[in-house]
């Protein structure tokens, strides 16, 4: 009887190989399918390079990139290749203050004076304390004013620097690599009372609190608080808390951390690239990383939202995807279906429907992760080249369409192994 039993067995286990085998066979020819379609519409879009990646909440099922990074030499791009994510880099803002307060080194609620060398308080109302809850759900009343947008683009180098300078990238501008600084000196100059940079615009007349206004200074100001309260670096802490454990193993915040041959470059046109550079508030929008790494924070995000995330606790995880203001917080509410900006979770932000992500725009590039919760999906899209406001929605839409249709396909097959 036990022969026979092992027998059976063995045949099991054959038939499941088999299944396997046939299953996995069938997913690498879909994937190749949507491969070769993207590779299709690569050669005819308004950007030079494109990377996506595709998730469900248990597998990652595609991530590739398409086009050109570099033109001379020319290289193409693939999905190593690196580049400047821009604000979608303000979700792992929300996810480190929310390990640190795991660490109990701090918590949401917390006046961010109790932790800074320097006094933020807003001058309209120097009673009401901004906290860093506010800060991760841009309700602080800190503004992103003149100060910020002519002081935080640096470039990376000095190659035809006088020539670069003048490139016109409003709202923002270009500064010499000599005007790279710290984020604690960058905040210091804008925030406080004694900076050299510092004006009353850099607080709205609104309460601590009491009214939506996107400000990088704001989400960045986060990063510094966590920095005092931790100890670490904000590059540092990211790193140990968040993509070494997801294996994000080609990602980083400055150019020394990462391969500087497979960074891409951003252009302004098909023919035109910017000169490379970083920002001073990195932490607002500064990682740099490859599609294939952000399909592995795609994954984690999307397990997070459905309780089984690996680098927070499911009540960390509940608290970062919890819409956390309400109508009286909007002046201009934005009611669009994919507008990150209708609702505010900690730094992740809610369309109306409920559906979740982040969107980011720098000089030469576009990104936007975007969570569809009924569907269990998360898609990626990043590009290279500046926005063509006549084509380049088109191109967008050509490439969601692909990867909506063929995330069914690739779904149903991976919940089959």
């Amino acid at each position: 009887m036990k022969n026979l039993n092992y027998s059976l067995l063995f045949v099991l286990m054959i038939i499941f190989c088999q299944a396997q085998k046939k299953q996995s066979a069938e997913l690498i020819k879909v994937q190749k399918e949507l491969t070769d379609k993207l590779t299709k519409i690569s050669k005819n879009t308004s950007f030079n390079g494109f990377g996506v990646a595709l998730v469900n909440d248990h597998d990652i099922l595609y991530q590739n990139g398409f086009g050109v990074a570099t033109l001379k030499p020319l290289q193409k791009y693939d999905e190593n290749t690196v580049q400047n994510i821009a604000s979608v880099s303000k979700t792992l803002i929300g996810i480190a203050v929310l390990k640190a307060q795991e660490l109990g080194k701090l918590k949401l609620d917390d006046p961010v004076n109790q932790y800074l060398p320097f006094k933020v308080t807003n001058p309209y109302h120097p009673e009401i304390p901004v906290t860093i809850r506010q800060l991760t759900t841009h309700t602080s009343s800190i503004n992103d004013n003149t100060a910020y947008l002519n002081n935080t683009v640096v470039l990376k180098d000095t190659v035809n620097l006088a020539n670069h300078l003048h490139i016109d990238i409003s709202p923002t501008r270009f500064n010499p690599p000599s005007a790279k600084i710290s984020i604690e000196e960058f905040l210091t100059h804008v925030l406080s009372e004694k900076g050299k940079w510092y004006a009353k615009d850099v607080f709205t007349e609104n309460k601590p609190g009491e009214l939506f206004n996107y400000s990088n200074i704001g989400a960045t100001l986060a990063a510094l608080v966590l920095e005092k309260a931790t100890g670490m670096s904000y590059d540092t802490f990211t790193a140990k808390y968040i993509l070494e454990p997801l294996q994000m193993n080609h990602s980083g915040w400055k150019f020394n951390a990462i391969n500087f041959s497979k960074y891409t470059q951003t252009f302004i046109n098909k023919q035109t690239p910017y000169p490379y550079y970083s920002l001073n508030t990195y932490p607002d929008g500064g990682l740099l990383t490859t599609s294939s790494d952000m399909s592995k924070y795609l994954l984690e995000l999307m397990k997070g939202y459905f309780g089984n995330g690996s680098i927070l606790s499911t009540e960390s995880y509940k608290e970062y995807f919890t819409p956390q203001l309400k109508a009286e917080n909007f002046k201009d509410r934005s009611n669009s279906e994919y507008s990150d900006e209708y609702n505010m979770g900690i730094t992740m932000g809610f369309g109306s429907t409920g559906n979740f992500g982040h969107t980011g725009g720098d000089p030469g590039m576009n990104s936007v992760i975007w969570f569809f919760k009924d569907q269990k999906m998360g898609r990626y899209l990043i590009v290279n080249t500046d926005w063509d406001q006549k084509v380049s929605g088109k191109d967008q839409k050509a490439i969601y369409d692909l990867l909506d249709e063929y995330f069914i396909k690739l779904d149903a097959l991976s919940r089959l192994h």
